[in-house]
């Protein structure tokens, strides 16, 4: 009877890891959508509206995903020649690198 506890509660762990993780993709995607879908394209097809900006499904090709946390921080000036700068507070960057990990090809 105790294994049958211990592996339904290894399953409800598991499961509010991955809710948890799924909320955080949604939020990362919507993030993308109102500030960068404008020049990117954000989802896993797709061209972006501006040619020079990559399509986030591709930026693991440039970047380790992990790695950008720390320009989302402390705000990214370079990029595309039209890109604004920007600044993400911590919740953000971990919704947003969610997602980015979520879409790469």
């Amino acid at each position: 009877m105790r294994i049958f506890v211990i592996c339904g509660l290894g399953i409800v762990l598991g499961s509010t890891g991955a809710m948890a993780q799924a909320g955080r993709i949604q939020r990362g995607q919507t993030f993308a959508q109102t500030n960068c879908s404008q020049c990117h394209a954000i989802g896993r097809v797709g061209e972006s509206p501006i040619p020079e900006a990559p399509p986030f499904r591709t930026l693991h090709t440039r970047y380790q995903i992990e790695d950008l946390a720390e320009a989302f921080a402390e705000g990214i000036t370079t990029g595309h020649p039209s890109m604004p700068q920007f600044q993400l507070d911590p919740a953000q960057i971990n919704d947003l690198i969610a997602y980015l990990n979520s879409i790469q090809g």
